[in-house]
């Protein structure tokens, strides 16, 4: 679902880049509570798979295809402050070496699919969270619901922008049907993908998943009649595990799938660029040229390398390598200014 260049006109754009930045500000502050010592490992990893995985078009219907957005999946992971984070760092990367999205389209880009789908699916995971049993099983059901409403609810917030500031006349109910149409379907492939993705971790680290916190109440004795929480034992088993196995296991799943099943991804538009061609929204795009349009990596190919399968491949290894550095620089920057006021409290 990436805007590009000529959806929205200027004025509307650039208001949608100070809600982004707006939106990108307080998570930053936000995500000083979540990054701890578990999860800043572990939010690069993220917005690295969600690159990866962004590269797999799959079929939905004749002639279009969808990918994850990531919201959901970012959001249950770690966190949604730092899930929308990992979101706009997949999309800048995207746009400045890819040419995916458009620069001037940045800011709507990260409203619809970064915030919109962090948002309501953090708010959905949480209610189902109260009604479900508190059990893994519990988890991974909420997760698939929250994932599949995401995707509808960005389509939606895209056919809102665009009734503001769209650069065609086109009617909006027409739109609106088409978009929630087609996101309806990518919404399922949504929550397959990321439902699939929470359990697996799930199975093997259940700690490392910021939506299952709590996910099983701490052993309660009773003593002199009253219920106290049992001390835990004083054993080796009981330290703290680093997540450096679940962070290998998924560096390498992202190079795989951006640089070999990628290969493999439908080639049809997806559901945003199937309806601009079928309603006429993108009659003015043409008249566009990315501002990224020379990069050696547009377009999901390295320049100069001519068998596709390689060309392709190389960019999505490149562009995990990239976004698993920018986003782990990232994400420890911000560890280190919690952990730095932390520091200045105590003191």
């Amino acid at each position: 679902m990436h805007v590009p260049d000529g959806f929205i006109n200027a004025p509307v754009s650039a208001a949608a880049g100070v809600v982004a930045a707006a939106a990108v500000a307080v998570s930053l502050r936000g995500a000083r509570k979540e990054l701890d010592e578990k999860v800043a490992p572990l939010a690069g990893l993220v917005a690295a798979f969600v690159f990866a995985v962004q590269m797999l078009n799959f079929p939905v219907a004749a002639g279009t295809s969808g990918h994850l957005l990531g919201g959901a999946l970012a959001a249950v992971l770690v966190g949604p402050w730092t899930g929308v984070l990992c979101i706009a760092v997949v999309l800048l990367m995207q746009g400045v070496l890819f040419a995916d999205g458009g620069l001037t389209a940045l800011g709507v880009n990260i409203t619809v699919m970064g915030v919109v789908t962090v948002v309501v699916a953090h708010l959905l995971f949480r209610g189902l969270r109260l009604v479900l049993p508190r059990t893994r099983g519990g988890v991974t059901a909420a997760t698939f619901v929250a994932a599949l409403v995401s995707v509808p609810a960005s389509a939606a917030a895209f056919t809102l922008i665009y009734a503001v500031g769209g650069t065609t006349d086109v009617p909006i109910g027409k739109v609106l049907t088409a978009m929630l149409g087609v996101h309806v379907l990518i919404g399922v492939g949504e929550a397959v993908i990321t439902a699939l993705t929470v359990g697996a971790v799930l199975a093997v680290r259940p700690d490392l998943v910021h939506g299952a916190r709590g996910l099983t109440a701490p052993l309660k004795l009773r003593v002199d009649g009253e219920l106290v929480d049992a001390a835990p034992a004083e054993t080796p088993a009981a330290a703290p595990k680093s997540p450096k196995k679940v962070w290998i296991g998924g560096v390498v799943t992202a190079l795989v799938l951006a640089g070999v099943v990628s290969f493999y991804a439908s080639a049809s538009p997806d559901g945003l660029e199937k309806v601009a061609a079928d309603q006429g929204i993108d009659a003015k795009a043409e008249e566009y040229e990315h501002a990224t349009a020379d990069s050696p990596l547009a377009d999901y190919g390295v320049r100069g390398v001519d068998s596709a399968r390689l060309s392709g491949g190389l960019a999505g290894v490149i562009g995990v390598g990239v976004t698993l550095a920018v986003g782990t620089g990232a994400f420890w920057a911000v560890r280190r200014r919690r952990a730095a006021a932390e520091t200045g409290a105590r003191v």
